[in-house]
């Protein structure tokens, strides 16, 4: 018996609703941006993105359903980003699901926005366990051991920036426009990593990450070339940045396979459309005898079609919220 599920997605500057076929057939996935909105800014502004949400997701939800060719008396549940993001961007997609769950009469399922990045992965390929997933976006970078699905358990975080927040914070220091990201790994593939930065390693057997310190490597780096009046080339600094990332994520995300026995290593979140980190990541997997799974482009960044799909083995699993669901900003994932 097929089961079909609405994803709604408002965690930070995407606005997106999807319909998912059985947890992985995709039936449409309705994305709309705001990254022109704010741009100018440097950076997300939470009151612009919940005023952007408001005006688009009515439109987007009814976009989805005629794209996905159903209607309500198809869906079997609703599933909603409730955290974490911003609060007032998560609360128009979690009003917006309790209120069409509450007209439809349909279940209701709350879903971790990091879920739903680990689960893209389903659309792509099957999960099978247990597995590590590296997670790295603008917000998070994790590593989340999986026994079965549904069960999480963050083995690493970042104690200070993520890394996509670095990549954004270095792109603005080289006068890239935002988001930086796509742009240094531009760079950085047209350049040589000649600067020596440092690796933030922390202490033994730690699986966290920490990239301050890095960021402000390369600010420092910059602010003494250009008192003794040098110029650093662009695509060096790129290069030589992106390379001490990958470097780290990629052999903190090997020993933690290693001491957790796993054979199925995940990339998910907005910073795993970087080249270079799914050029490297690859590779290694490859060399190491490791099953190694990428979402396309369409799924790294934030969509609904993630959500649903985590909303799918959520749903399954018995899960459901109620009218007291809420947009919970600091969510841990558990």
């Amino acid at each position: 018996m097929s089961q079909i599920i609405l994803g709604i997605e408002t965690s930070c500057d995407e606005t997106s609703a999807s319909i998912v076929k059985n947890g992985r057939e995709i039936l449409s996935n309705v994305v709309s941006s705001q990254i022109e909105s704010h741009k100018r800014f440097g950076g997300v502004v939470p009151e612009i993105a919940s005023r952007h949400h408001v005006e688009q997701i009515t439109y987007i939800l009814e976009q989805a359903m005629v794209e996905g060719n159903v209607t309500f008396d198809d869906i079997d549940a609703i599933a909603v980003t409730e955290g974490p993001g911003l609060v007032g961007a998560l609360l128009v997609g979690v009003n917006a699901a309790k209120a069409l769950a509450f007209a439809h009469k349909k279940p209701l399922v709350g879903v971790h926005h990091i879920a739903g990045h680990i689960y893209a992965n389903h659309i792509v390929e099957e999960l099978t366990f247990p597995l590590l997933t590296l997670v790295v976006s603008g917000g998070h970078t994790e590593l989340v051991y999986m026994k079965d699905h549904g069960s999480f358990e963050v083995i690493g975080e970042t104690r200070d920036d993520a890394v996509g927040e670095a990549y954004d914070k270095v792109a603005r220091t080289l006068g890239l426009p935002y988001p930086g990201g796509p742009h240094i790994d531009r760079l950085a593939h047209e350049g040589d990593a000649t600067i020596p930065l440092p690796r933030a390693w922390l202490e033994e057997g730690s699986f966290d990450f920490s990239f301050s310190g890095l960021k402000s490597a390369v600010i420092n780096t910059l602010h003494n070339a250009k008192q003794k009046g040098e110029t650093l080339p662009v695509e060096n600094v790129a290069a030589s940045f992106q390379e001490s990332v990958i470097e780290v994520l990629v052999k903190k995300t090997m020993d933690a396979a290693e001491e957790k026995k796993v054979d199925r290593i995940l990339l998910a979140g907005g910073v795993a459309a970087n080249k270079g980190l799914r050029r490297e990541l690859t590779a290694t997997c490859e060399e190491k005898g490791l099953r190694l799974t990428i979402p396309p482009l369409s799924l790294c960044t934030d969509n609904a079609a993630m959500i649903a799909a985590a909303g799918s083995i959520m749903y399954d699993l018995g899960r459901r919220s109620d009218d007291r669901l809420n947009g919970r900003p600091g969510l841990e994932l558990k």
